[in-house]
This record gives structure tokens, C-alpha cells and sequence, in this order.
């Protein structure tokens, strides 16, 4: 099945399952959405080029500022506004991808990592002197249900709607980048820079190339965070949320698209689950515990993920197909 329409169809089949969800889940599944498109673009990256970014959430708070002032200046339909901010999200994203890309091509490993992070740890410091509202953030606008829908969803549907189709707008083109000749190439010069070289690739043109494509998913997936929150502050995309992105490109499998949604749906639950523990825990150990259960999980999941599975989430499905495929074929055999 070609990637457009498996796109189409899962995405339908999102939209669809919206319907057995409580308010909560659809809040939870946009959320899951929005850190979907973020981590789709940072398994591309590492996964097909071998780029560590540990800041992508700059990236995504990058689009969050812009789809929320973008949004908000437009006098007009709530389709306008939705559609201005989010080409301002891409944009914004994409810029801040495009400067990151033209260091990543004469940085390496570390270093590129190290650049990452002071961009997250700077974060704070840099919504306090520039004009993005300092700890308390921008507003970003509010999105109701159209009168036509109203009676039939609730507003946590209709958002989880518009993160849902966000979110497949932004993966699809980087699903078909992943699998045509740029893809490739990434994987050409992840392999050996010099014979990418020979070959009449320019690596430093790829790597570049790579984390615009990357930045923009990330971008629009702070986009649909605005849409599900109404809010962009600084203190949501810090180190913590950062590398949590990462943890879940690892564990959903680096590379793979749908390992990334795996990975998003797993950051997604486990802080509301270690949440639901800890209020179940004696209440002095409640205390000891919160803010520090999620982590432990994160870290327990992350280790146990690795060890039993060391391709992510993404190698026991693709294991579990091959098995499926193959019984018929032994069942005849006999």
C-alpha cells in the first residue's frame, strides 16, 4: 500500500477511535499526537543520519510561539487563523532546523548533542529577555467546536480531530522523504561520509537537509500542543520533556515511523500512570515519590525495552508480522 493512502487510512482510523474515548483520553491522544510529529522527525534524524539532538523541544516550542502569535493576529475565521499559525509554526521551526543543520554539518556526536542541550537549558533565559511573555509564556487561541459539530462532539474530540490531521500532515511527507532517494542518501552518508563524497553526495548539504526536515514535524507538533492547551510557556519544553522525546524515538526504534507513534503514546501514559501510583502509594511516600516515579519509569521502561527488544518497539512488530506471515506457509508445508 502506497504511504499517502496507508496515511489516510490510519489517519481515519484515528479520527474514528476518538469516539470511544472520555474527554481526558482525547485530551491525552492529542498530546500523544503532538509529541508524535516531534519524534517522527527526531528518529529520521538519528535513525537515518546519525544526528543526536537532544533539544527538540526548542523546536517544538519554536512552533508553539509562532502558531500562537500568528494565530492570534488574524481577524478572521477560525480556518485562517488555524492554517496562518500553522504555516508560522513551520516557519519558525524550519529557520531555527535550518541553523541547527548548517552547525550540525561541521559538528560531531557530542558536540552536536552539547549544542542541542544548551539551546533547551537556555530556554528560560531566553523567553525572559526576549519578547515570549517570560515564565508565563504567550496565550494561544482558543479553537471551539463548529456549530455543525457541536452537538455531536465534545471540545477535547474536536481538538484531538485537529491534532490527529495536524499530525499526519507533518509525518506523511517525512515517511515518503524516509523511503525515496533523500533517504537514501542520508543513509549513504550515514554509512561513510567519504564515499557518500565519491559518489557526488555532499554530506554536509544532507545533514543540513536532514534537520530542516526534521525541525518542521517538531515545529507543528508544538503547534497542535498549543491547540490542545491554549498556552505556550517555556517551562513545558524543558530538559526533562526534551529528553523524553528521545527516550521515546529509542524505544519506539530509531528510524521507524511507526515506532515513533509507539514511542509517543508511551511518554504520553507513563507520567499520567506514575501519577495514579503515587496517589495510591501511603501518603509519605507519595510525597517522596512525586516527581520522581515518572523518571523511574521512563528509565525502568527504557531498560527493559532495550534488553528484551533491542530495536525498540518497532523490531517486535516487525518480528510478530513475520511470524504471522510466515505460519500459513509451515501450516501447508505439513
Amino acid at each position: 500500500m502506497k504511504t499517502p493512502l496507508r496515511a489516510l487510512l490510519l489517519t481515519v482510523l484515528a479520527l474514528g477511535g476518538t469516539f470511544g474515548l472520555d474527554p481526558f483520553r482525547n485530551y491525552q491522544l492529542a498530546t500523544a499526537a503532538a509529541c508524535f510529529a516531534a519524534v517522527a522527525g527526531l528518529t529520521v534524524l538519528v535513525g537515518l543520519t546519525g544526528q543526536l539532538s537532544l533539544g527538540h523541544a526548542v523546536l517544538m516550542a519554536a512552533g508553539g510561539y509562532g502558531f500562537a502569535w500568528a494565530a492570534t493576529a488574524v481577524d478572521g475565521p477560525w480556518l485562517l487563523a488555524l492554517l496562518a499559525g500553522l504555516l508560522a509554526a513551520a516557519l519558525a521551526s524550519g529557520l531555527l532546523g535550518l541553523l541547527l543543520g548548517a552547525a550540525a554539518a561541521r559538528l560531531r556526536g557530542p558536540y552536536l548533542a552539547g549544542l542541542t542541550l544548551a539551546l533547551v537549558i537556555a530556554l528560560p533565559a531566553a523567553a525572559s529577555a526576549l519578547p515570549l511573555g517570560g515564565d508565563q509564556g504567550v496565550r494561544a487561541p482558543f479553537f471551539p467546536v463548529p456549530e455543525r459539530l457541536s452537538a455531536l462532539i465534545a471540545v477535547e474530540q474536536w481538538h484531538a480531530w485537529l491534532a490527529i490531521t495536524v499530525a499526519a500532515a507533518a509525518v506523511t511527507p517525512l515517511a515518503i522523504l524516509r523511503s525515496g532517494p533523500a533517504g537514501l542518501r542520508m543513509r549513504v552518508v550515514l554509512d561513510d561520509e567519504t564515499a557518500a563524497r565519491l559518489s557526488g553526495i555532499d554530506p554536509g548539504r544532507v545533514k543540513t537537509g536532514a534537520f530542516v526536515a526534521s525541525a518542521i514535524p517538531a515545529g507543528l507538533g508544538g503547534a497542535v500542543l498549543a491547540i490542545a492547551t491554549q498556552q505556550v510557556t517555556p517551562g513545558g519544553y524543558g530538559l526533562a520533556f526534551s529528553l523524553s522525546l528521545v527516550v521515546a524515538a529509542v524505544a519506539g526504534g530509531l528510524g521507524s515511523i511507526g515506532g515513533a507513534a509507539a514511542g509517543a503514546v508511551l511518554v504520553t501514559v507513563l507520567p499520567w500512570a506514575a501519577d495514579e501510583l503515587a496517589a495510591l502509594a501511603p501518603a509519605e511516600l507519595g510525597r517522596r515519590l512525586d516527581g520522581n516515579l515518572a523518571v523511574l519509569l521512563f528509565g525502568a521502561a527504557l531498560v527493559a525495552l532495550t534488553l528484551a527488544w533491542p530495536g525498540g518497539a518497532a523490531r517486535l512488530l516487525h518480528r510478530a508480522r513475520a511470524l504471522r506471515l510466515a505460519t500459513p506457509s509451515t501450516t501447508t508445508e505439513r
